[in-house]
């Protein structure tokens, strides 16, 4: 395998449909975009598990998304893990990249030897899509429950969309002669085709806590192509899913053939954050100068740092705020 051929299916997300079962999916691949997220923070191996955990169901659900729009996931938790935060910046312009940023808070004296998960507690998972200027963003709840993130999302989409979802995930640190140790992540999302939902019970689903589950909202042939899709997916590798010589097309016909795979345009995505001065000052600009001079250092001057890509910020207090008299440097 050369080099190119890794790089062509790395830190993308390849869409698909099973025309035999009425089912279509994503398969993602995360390498770089991962390097870029992780190596801002110094965060211990299980917060770094469910970092890469979130940002790879974040593009696989983002990349549904339209131009310029922005999917958020985030976790609010009582847990060690307080929350996950990530973004999906849809591509400015057909043919561009996506661009994925995420960060964690977490208290490291109440992490445990535990899985991932369990460093979570009660709380949320919520997903946000965010359309533009003068749209109202639209924003989705559902419980942490289930075991995983993954499980999570699926419940969301069971939940609000009433749309069964699957998710196959696979992350972990990767090494190979003349590289250097790196997270690396791969997934196949499956989701059925939408239709109007059979579930009209008001008892609650089969699922943990009472939550619908994906086979609430199925029956009859529509159940038998679920399942069918399903089953074949369980045969799935964690090295087919991580996919180091596997390519995703590849991958489909190996799991799928017999359901008619057809693949559309791969979305490629990157590590990416739009934080910059202007928004600082923007957010600074609701202050009047006496918020200000409570945020001001003892050096005599406000800074931030944004938490996704740790860019640092030190600004002259006299320049933010709604009673500033103007950008350093202007004779204003």
């Amino acid at each position: 395998m050369t080099n190119f051929e890794k790089i062509a299916w790395d830190d993308t997300v390849l869409p698909f449909q099973l025309d035999k079962a009425d089912v279509r999916g994503r398969v993602a691949r995360l390498d770089g975009v991962l390097s870029g997220v992780l190596k801002q923070h110094d965060y211990p191996p299980v917060v770094e598990a469910l970092v890469a955990e979130m940002a790879l169901l974040t593009a696989l659900i983002g990349q549904s998304i339209k131009l310029r729009w922005k999917l958020s996931l985030q976790v609010q938790s009582r847990g060690a893990v307080r929350m996950i935060a990530t973004d999906y910046y849809g591509p400015t312009e057909d043919g561009e990249p996506a661009r994925i940023r995420a960060y964690a808070s977490f208290d490291a004296d109440r992490l445990t030897d535990g899985a991932p998960f369990d460093q979570v507690g009660d709380g949320y998972m919520a997903i946000m899509i965010d359309q533009g200027n003068g749209m109202k963003p639209y924003q989705g709840i559902t419980p942490l429950a289930g075991g995983s993130l993954a499980a999570c999302a699926e419940a969301y989409f069971a939940q609000s969309e009433q749309l069964p979802t699957r998710f196959s995930l696979t992350y972990g640190k990767s090494s190979a002669p003349g590289v250097d140790e790196h997270w690396r992540a791969g997934g196949i999302m499956l989701q059925h085709m939408p239709k109007a939902s059979p579930f009209a019970s008001g008892d609650g689903g089969s699922g943990e806590g009472g939550l619908l589950t994906a086979d609430d909202l199925v029956d009859g042939d529509d159940a038998e192509n679920w399942n069918r899709a399903n089953i074949l997916l369980d045969t799935v590798e964690d090295m087919e899913l991580i996919g180091p010589s596997v390519a995703p097309t590849q991958l489909l016909v190996r799991l799928f053939h017999e359901e008619a795979p057809r693949v559309f345009d791969a979305q490629q995505v990157k590590f990416g954050c739009t934080c910059s001065e202007e928004r600082v000052r923007q957010s600074l600009s609701i202050y009047s100068a006496k918020d200000i001079e409570k945020m001001t250092t003892d050096a005599g001057r406000v800074t931030a740092d944004c938490q996704f890509c740790g860019a640092h910020y030190d600004l002259d207090p006299a320049t933010v705020g709604f009673d500033a008299k103007g950008a350093e440097g202007s004779d204003d």
